[in-house]
């Protein structure tokens, strides 16, 4: 936890309070922290800074002389649409697609979605692993996270409302290369200052699970908008996926 955040219930004025016991564990037995140490906190949805522990037991930490004077970082002007993966993999990329920046996610069926997948415990956890990624990358606003458990209906009469300057689709069989499409958007945003500001970067992103998409799902994607690229001769796993297509926003 690279900052501590914290519900607005939490903060009064210029003191707040820790009640949540996984990070009075980290403060205790990471940090190591005493009374009158410094800590960083976040407001969820609102401003970082930091506060001194006026206080602390076992359950419960009070800090002062509370700052929240940073705004956090700004999201990337992207949504993820990833098939839904196995539970213990989709903890894994929400903390890591949080921390990224993503401003929206969509967790959707496919071929090779187990049906299973939809009636994991880890589903109703999403919000959890979302304070993980937060935590992290020392962010308090969340992303927008929707279920869509039909693919045909999402692609064919939802996706292109949802598409403003393009939309890509990971796939090792692709022609086109990831670097190949990215090389002239790159250099038309090349004079501008922050990541948050690549407005011709496309606004999908599919990923498919473990597998990837079937062709059929390919056709019906690239029929409605979307360019199939590939990340290289190597065939990597999703979470690796993830971060080499995600951090064409970051680079």
């Amino acid at each position: 936890m690279n900052c501590l955040l914290l519900p607005a219930s939490n903060i009064v004025e210029s003191t707040a309070y820790i009640d949540d016991p996984k990070q009075i564990a980290h403060i205790h037995q990471v940090l190591k922290a005493k009374v009158g140490d410094r800590l960083k906190v976040g407001q969820l949805d609102g401003n970082i800074g930091s506060g001194v522990i006026d206080s602390m037991t076992a359950d419960l930490v009070q800090l002062k002389e509370v700052v929240l004077s940073i705004t956090p970082p700004l999201k990337l002007e992207v949504t993820v649409i990833l098939a839904l993966p196995r539970p213990k993999v989709l903890r894994r990329l929400i903390i890591d697609m949080t921390a990224i920046g993503v401003r929206d996610i969509i967790l959707i069926n496919s071929y090779r979605t187990q049906k299973s997948y939809w009636q994991s415990p880890m589903i109703h956890r999403l919000d959890e692993f979302i304070t993980e990624g937060l935590q992290q990358s020392v962010d308090t606003v969340a992303p927008s996270i929707t279920l869509k458990k039909l693919f045909k209906p999402f692609v064919e009469d939802e996706l292109p409302s949802f598409i403003e300057h393009g939309a890509i689709v990971a796939h090792p069989y692709s022609v086109c290369s990831l670097t190949e499409y990215f090389r002239p958007l790159k250099e038309h945003d090349s004079h501008r200052a922050t990541v948050s500001q690549k407005k011709n970067f496309p606004d999908i992103v599919f990923i498919g699970a473990e597998g990837g998409w079937i062709d059929y799902e390919i056709e019906l994607l690239k029929a409605n908008g979307c360019t199939a690229v590939h990340c290289g001769p190597r065939i990597l796993r999703t979470e690796a996926a993830v971060n080499v297509i995600l951090g064409q926003w970051l680079l």
